[in-house]
């Protein structure tokens, strides 16, 4: 299993909803947003599903031999959810579970796609940049939905981008990962770069929309066990 140390988180859970957002704003300033990575063998995709009315979060994560993408691993972890759901914040609802979840893995991945935002967030750290942050793992955030900025039109063949801005900034890329399917919103999370983790999120995609990790970790996290 992973060493404990490694996944626990570096602050406190039991924050107000003004607190959170403060926390978002502080370590933002530790993110990095270039390649720090090394030699890719095992990827990791995460999601989370929610049992019993919402009151608890099951977070699944697979990890896959890269760039064969074959099934390593998987662990699913259930904890209470005491975070309320505001977007924006969702990494304060949804984190604790995840950790308990990478907690379990015999060994760490190399790269974590998450089923959300990198840096494409209002204060540029959604989730794939806090858990990446957290646990010192080069991460992705890939969303199906846009949660802020615009594009132009995208051309409809895979591999097609274009990037994602705020004004001139460019937090991410919209991502046409099959032809005649809405595009997925890519933006980097923590020691990666925008075109890497394209092209990453380009290898782990076969013949579906989305990644095999992410698909993976999907079936995990909400389908009736």
């Amino acid at each position: 299993m992973i060493e404990k140390e490694i996944v626990s988180p570096v602050h406190s859970w039991n924050l107000s909803p003004a607190e959170a957002v403060a926390l978002q704003r502080e370590l933002r300033a530790q993110l990095i947003l270039n390649d720090q990575l090394g030699i890719v063998r095992r990827v990791a995709g995460l999601d989370v599903g929610f049992e019993a009315d919402g009151t608890i979060a099951r977070a699944a994560v697979a990890v896959l031999r890269y760039p064969e993408l074959e099934v390593l691993e998987t662990a699913i972890a259930r904890r209470p959810t005491e975070f309320p759901y505001i977007p924006g914040l969702l990494s304060f609802r949804e984190l604790p579970a995840v950790l308990a979840a990478l907690k379990q893995l015999r060994e760490p991945p190399d790269l974590l796609l998450c089923d959300g935002q990198g840096i494409a967030h209002p204060r540029r750290f959604g989730i794939a940049s806090h858990l990446g942050l957290l646990v010192d793992i080069p991460s992705i955030g890939v969303a199906k939905t846009r949660l802020c900025g615009t594009h132009d039109a995208l051309p409809d063949q895979r591999g097609a981008w274009t990037p994602l801005r705020v004004s001139n900034e460019i937090i991410g890329a919209a991502l046409r990962t099959r032809p005649g399917v809405k595009p997925l919103y890519i933006s980097p999370g923590h020691r990666i770069s925008l075109e890497t983790a394209i092209a990453c999120v380009m290898a782990c995609c076969t013949r579906y929309r989305l990644p095999e990790t992410t698909r993976h970790a999907h079936r995990l996290a909400s389908e009736p066990l």
